[in-house]
């Protein structure tokens, strides 16, 4: 019973998946998936100052209220692009613009 039950969530998954693709919502969902890593990797204290989280294409643009903040995180954007790459599990960012 157990083997049917995998191979049919296998199946729902497989069918999602199709779903998402055929109708191209992948880059929506990795536009509100981005935006819920942002939090969680940045922490309170830098989301406390983040205005607005935008994915397009393969750029990230961060609105942020604080140039102070701003021009500190400038010097980890390399670091910062890995650590939310890792976070959503797959090569999405490969830019950070910070304004």
């Amino acid at each position: 019973m157990s083997k049917n039950h995998k191979e049919d969530h296998q199946t729902m998954r497989e069918a999602l998946q199709q779903f998402v693709q055929k109708n191209r919502l992948q880059g929506g969902l990795d536009e509100i998936n981005i935006q819920e890593v942002w939090r969680s990797e940045m922490g309170p204290g830098i989301q406390k100052y983040t205005l607005a989280v935008k994915l397009e294409r393969e750029t990230l643009y961060v609105k942020l209220s604080n140039s102070v903040l701003r021009e500190e995180l400038s010097y980890g954007k390399a670091k910062i692009i890995k650590m939310l790459n890792q976070a959503m599990q797959k090569e999405l960012i490969k830019k950070l613009v910070l304004r």
